[in-house]
This record gives structure tokens, sequence and C-alpha cells, in this order.
């Protein structure tokens, strides 16, 4: 059985060409903030490697860049440097337009609030479609209100250049009707991480701990001091657990504050900080459960379909999209957000081992490999580059393993196998410049 191709990606410097009749149906250019590597990060890394299997060759322009630059794992998508000098600096535009117009881009691919400002002014100098893409809603992307009404003003104005959007999740596209945007104009395009990367149950003996692990960005909004007070909780009861946090921190003040809650509750010695990785897969290996325990704010988060995809059974919270990936008690479990005891109440089900892990991650990897690949992702984006080009030649049946359409037929593993090795490349080489 053949597995994702995109699972070989970070150890593979070639970019496959595209399987629609051998040709390129146009280029795109995604514009990112750039000083993370986080989940739409991730999302923005794996399409600009994927989007040439169904035609499309990707580059990509950072506004802040900074962590994206090192951690990406696609290097032969060429990066460019539009350095944006604050959130309304439009100054960059006139550099992105000109690098549309040299590169010969022929739409524009925004993925956050800042971006998307500089994006819809190049669209407009360089008269090339835009289409956003909406990771998270900007009304309630952090806990400081002044910054989340300035983030959803300023992307609330610059959408009025936007041919159309793609949202990550039902409930994001839902949101954003009700801000009144026409249902032809929003796509839902799920993420997709590979597929193929299914891990073996980690061995310990029935004295050792459980280990969960927390992976993200942390700040205030992933709920990390919901998941401290769980811990606390399950401790003083006896259980045997501990906890890897898997990230950076927004900022050296959030940290010195989570550390000083974890000293005072009792619970650091369970913990073990590790800081940022670029190799989830080697995380999730080390640990028996993911807990996410999200306050809100979530589009679909993409470790959670990394956990699902390597057989890790996912403990996250009922909030924005995660609920469409995660259904409590058929492929994981879901606590209330903002409820020590209800996550204590779930966390305790894998320790005590009353939770048929076997039964939920089986259906987990099952589903992610059917609804969550990078490959149906990179599918769903193409066919809105198309719709917006106005391309009426549709992509065809693909002959990739993790493609499947989530209303077609397919054997009764999920998968459709691919029938030779991918042997049809075209480089290109990386680069960093400042149009």
């Amino acid at each position: 059985m053949a597995g994702c191709p995109w699972q070989q990606a970070p150890h593979d410097s070639r970019m496959p060409r595209s399987r629609d009749a051998g040709q390129i149906r146009g280029r795109v250019l995604h514009v990112v903030n750039g000083e993370h590597y986080a989940g739409a990060e991730r999302v923005q890394d794996l399409l600009g490697g994927a989007l040439p299997w169904f035609g499309y060759e990707a580059g990509i322009a950072c506004v802040k860049p900074s962590q994206f630059a090192e951690a990406r794992k696609n290097r032969q998508v060429p990066l460019f440097d539009c350095h944006m000098a604050s959130r309304f600096d439009v100054r960059p535009a006139r550099k992105l337009a000109r690098l549309i117009e040299e590169r010969q881009y022929d739409l524009l691919h925004a993925h956050t609030p800042r971006s998307l400002l500089i994006a819809a002014v190049a669209s407009l100098l360089a008269r090339v479609p835009l289409v956003y893409h909406i990771h998270s809603p900007a009304v309630a992307d952090t806990t400081n209100w002044i910054r989340n009404r300035a983030n959803a003003l300023l992307e609330r104005v610059s959408l009025g250049t936007a041919n159309h959007l793609i949202a990550v999740s039902s409930s994001l596209r839902e949101r954003y009707l009700g801000l009144g945007f026409s249902t032809d104009r929003i796509t839902v395009v799920s993420n997709g991480v590979p597929c193929g990367t299914s891990l073996p149950a980690r061995e310990r003996s029935p004295e050792e701990p459980v280990v969960f692990g927390m992976t993200a960005l942390f700040r205030p909004r992933k709920g990390l001091e919901i998941l401290l007070q769980s811990m606390a909780s399950l401790l003083a009861q006896g259980k045997r657990l501990r906890l890897r946090a898997i990230g950076l921190f927004e900022s050296p003040e959030y940290e010195k504050q989570i550390k000083q809650l974890a000293a005072n509750l009792g619970v650091d010695k369970a913990i073990d900080w590790t800081g940022f990785s670029s190799n989830v897969e080697q995380e999730l290996a080390q640990i028996d459960c993911l807990v996410l325990p999200s306050l809100f704010g979530e589009g679909l988060p993409m470790v959670i379909l990394e956990a699902m995809a390597a057989g890790r059974l996912v403990i996250a919270t009922d909030v924005e999209g995660t609920p469409e990936a995660i259904r409590h008690g058929e492929n994981g479990l879901l606590a209330r957000p903002s409820d020590p005891e209800s996550l204590a109440d779930r966390m305790s089900q894998v320790v005590d081992g009353s939770a048929d892990l076997l039964r939920l991650t089986e259906r987990a990897t099952r589903d992610q490999r059917e609804r969550f690949s990078v490959c149906s992702m990179a599918r769903g984006a193409a066919d809105v580059y198309d719709h917006v080009l106005g391309l009426t030649s549709k992509i065809g049946p693909c002959d990739l393993p993790c493609a499947v359409e989530a209303s077609g037929s397919h054997d009764e593993s999920g998968l459709v196998v691919l029938p030779s090795p991918i042997d049809d490349f075209t480089t290109s080489p990386e680069s960093t410049t400042s149009p």
C-alpha cells in the first residue's frame, strides 16, 4: 500500500510536477506573516510543496520574516522578503506588485489579517486576483480584545478586494457568512497533514506514568492554565502522569507566569518543557495522548490532525472547528473549554484505562486519511484557484493515495493505491529575495 508522498517531504528537495495533463495551470504567491512556525505556517509550507501536483506552482512572501524561513520543510519553494515595519505599513505592497509582475504570478493567496493588507493593495497594483485563507477568527484570536478588534477591522477593510475566501472549517465559514459574505464567495477547504505516519503504541510498564503531550505556540487562548489545574487535581488523587510541553511561548512574560503557576500548583516536577521542535512525529512518538485545551479561536488545529495520523489519542476542547475533526467517544475525547474538572475527567479515562484507545485511534487515523490529508487540502485550494481564474477544465481523478474526495468511492481501507513511484519532478532553486 502506497503512503502519502509528503511523509518524505522534509527529506526531499525535489518538487513534484503537476499530474493534471502534465502542465502548470497557474502560479500562486502565498503571502504569510513568517514570525512563527505553528499550525497555520505548516499549512502554508505543505501547500507550497503539494500544489504542483494539482497544476499550481507556488512561491511564498513573508511580511515578518523570522522563524518560518528557518523551520520550513519545503525549501525548494521560492521565499521572498517583503518586510512590514508595522501592522498598517502598506509600503511593501509595491515591492510585492513588482515581484508578481517579474515572476509572472497569476494570483495572490494571503493567510493573515496583516498579510492580507498588503496583498489587497498589491493585487490592485498588479491586477491579479486575491484569495484569503481564514485559519482562525480574527475577532477571537487572542485574549486582548483591543488587538482582536484591530485585526478584525483590518481584515474586514482589506477583504473588500478579495475574490474568494477559504475557511478551514465549516464553523469558520458560518461565522463569516454571518458577517455578510455571500455563500458563493466562501469555500471550506479542511486542513490536511501527511498520511501513513501511524506510530506503534508507546511501550511502558504499569508503574510508569502516562505521558500527555501539548504542542502549541503557548499563549493564553491555548488553555495551558486549565491543563495545569487538571494535572494538579489528578496528581492529588495519586494518578501517575507527566506532561511534555512542546513549543515556544508567545513572550518571556507569559512563560514566567505559566512556570510560576506550575510551581504554585505543585506540578512543575511533572512537566518537561521541551521548547520548539520541527519534528512533530518524533515528539508524538514520546507521548501516549495529545491534549489541546484551547479556550477559543481554533479553526482546525493541525496538531490534532497530526496526532490522528500518528495514532495518538486526542483530548481537545469543544471549540470552533475542533469538533469537525474530533467526535467525542468516536475518534477522540472532547472536554468543555475553560473547565479543569471536565478536562481532568477525560485525562483520567486515559490514565485508568477506561477509554478504548485502540478503537478511538484506529477510527481517528482512518478519518484523517479520508478527510484531512495534504493532498485533499491542496486539491481543494487548486479548485478555488480554478474558480477564481475562470478555468473551466476541472482537475480529474487523482492517483495520489490521500486525495480521495469525501463523497467519492474508495476501497475498504479508505485509500486509492498509487500505481507507480513518483518519478516526475522539477526543481526550483531556493531563494530569499527583496524585490
